[in-house]
């Protein structure tokens, strides 16, 4: 990919679609839930039957207001509900209702996590950089479309209007994203805010967090932007960062080619990895946009912005900058932890209950989220709690419990909870501390293995590791591992 690409920057802008944590829907008191029968949580308004009228559902608007104050934007006093007008199979109006030239919240940034190479050798470097955010509207979703459904022997194409009128925000990017990874991490970013604050789930297997990439390309160092094109409906990372490599490319090489890149609506086959050209791409004024006769303007009160101000949680961010001065995490640690906000009040809860902050967040990364991942559940579907784990975690400072048996104990609390200082002790798993007792397994090491303690006598310390393994072993893992090599050199070395 990279020769042809290699005279070129890449400019990406995004529009995040998201849908809101609501009960009902935008404009109808149909339910908003997932995996219902086809056409099963709809509305006469969702349906566009003659007569009937949108109601604003109201908690759309504090979610809408957290969402802009969370991107540092303007939470507008006033906005307009408009027409977008287009005919699509399942869009039952031919129009959906958006908001185009007033939305609820205008500008905004992020931050994100950038790596960049140092001197060509590899390393990596970490540094921030801030991504403009355009504008955040409130639309209704459309519904879905289901082709070659075989009805009556041939493939037919079905409607399901379960999706429409969802809420959504439409949150939109400046064109300030410079790579296929800088595009992930900045949905990353916002769909841990998003799930922070409670504004949406953003779940994109079941289509809660999509992603449209304007993607053009420009000679390095040039100030003018490319023509763009849009590829649509991205419903995972690795279908964004894919999608934007290959379109990239397509446009260096239309244009290697004598070709010109025209302004259009995007595929992609995530199987070939190739975008193709679905339609030429409309302007604003091809929607015919005009203010929705039946909605009044939405206007927000100041106070009940600075209502919604005070309710905020802490963001990821800056939950991130303080675990890493706080408790002295890596930023990989920290990234890892405050992924969700879940797994963020579990860490904290657990190193303030155990003071071993790093000890906690080494169990959390590797042994919690494998557990996790292994048993397909959720933190909240598990039994252990933040006080059990951090009751195992002081017994292992205090000397009771070696690294091995805690690793035994662990499978055992996140299924069934319990006191992990009873069940060390019922299971026998309680360390060895008496050091007669240390003393006599690597007495009987050593005298079972004297030529391996000959080669460490001659200068060679690799064997001392096996010597340790044989006395863990004859102890069942219950001798502290820094009493065994300690004693182990003693004895050796004299």
């Amino acid at each position: 990919m990279a020769s042809e690409l290699d005279r070129y920057e890449v400019v990406i802008g995004l529009e995040v679609h998201t849908h809101l944590k609501t009960a009902s829907k935008l404009f109808s008191p149909a339910p908003v839930l997932y995996g219902e029968e086809p056409n099963h949580s709809v509305h006469a308004i969702d349906l566009a039957l003659p007569g009937v009228l949108p109601v604003l559902n109201e908690r759309v608007v504090e979610l809408a207001i957290r969402l802009g104050l969370a991107i540092h934007g303007t939470v507008n006093p006033c906005s307009v509900f408009a027409r977008k007008n287009y005919f699509y199979p399942d869009l039952p109006k031919g129009y959906q209702i958006s908001q185009f030239e007033d939305p609820v919240v205008s500008g905004g940034w992020l931050d994100i996590a950038v790596e960049a190479e140092v001197d060509g050798k590899g390393d990596a470097e970490s540094s921030t950089r801030r991504i403009g955010i355009t504008r955040a509207h409130l639309e209704e979703d459309a519904g879905k479309s289901i082709h070659d459904v075989a009805i009556a022997g041939r493939d037919d194409s079905c409607i399901d209007l379960n999706r429409a009128g969802v809420p959504l925000l439409e949150i939109v990017s400046e064109p300030d994203l410079r790579s296929a990874q800088e595009a992930t991490a900045y949905l990353r970013e916002l769909r841990a805010i998003l799930r922070y604050i409670g504004v949406s789930d953003a779940d994109m297997e079941k289509g809660q967090f999509r992603c449209d990439a304007n993607v053009s390309i420009r000679l390095r160092g040039s100030q003018e932007l490319g023509t763009r094109t849009e590829v649509k409906n991205l419903n995972s990372f690795s279908n964004v960062e894919d999608a934007i490599e290959a379109e990239a490319l397509r446009q260096a090489e239309l244009i290697a080619d004598g070709g010109e890149v025209v302004q259009a609506t995007m595929g992609f086959d995530p199987v070939r990895r190739r975008t193709s050209v679905q339609r030429l791409k409309e302007n604003s004024d091809d929607y015919r946009y005009f203010p929705d006769p039946d909605l009044i303007p939405l206007r927000i009160d100041p106070a009940r912005i600075e209502a919604v101000r005070a309710e905020l949680p802490e963001l990821p961010g800056d939950k991130r900058a303080r675990f890493e001065s706080e408790f002295d995490l890596s930023s990989y640690d920290a990234g890892v932890l405050t992924a969700n906000r879940g797994l963020a009040d579990f860490f904290e809860q657990t190193a303030k209950a155990c003071g071993a902050a790093k000890a906690a967040a080494n169990w959390m990364t590797r042994d919690l989220l494998r557990e996790l991942k292994e048993r397909d559940v959720e933190l909240s579907e598990v039994a252990i709690t933040p006080q059990i784990l951090a009751s195992m975690i002081a017994l292992m400072e205090e000397g009771r419990l070696t690294s091995r048996n805690a690793a035994e104990l662990f499978p055992i609390l996140v299924s069934e909870g319990g006191d992990p200082e009873a069940l060390m002790l019922d299971r026998g798993l309680e360390a060895v501390s008496d050091s007669g007792a240390i003393d006599g397994f690597v007495d009987s090491v050593i005298d079972g293995h004297s030529d391996v303690v000959a080669q460490i006598r001659d200068g060679d310390d690799k064997p001392l590791n096996f010597l340790m393994g044989q006395v863990m072993k004859a102890s069942q893992g219950k001798a502290d591992p820094g009493q065994v090599r300690q004693k182990l050199i003693e004895k050796i070395r004299g």
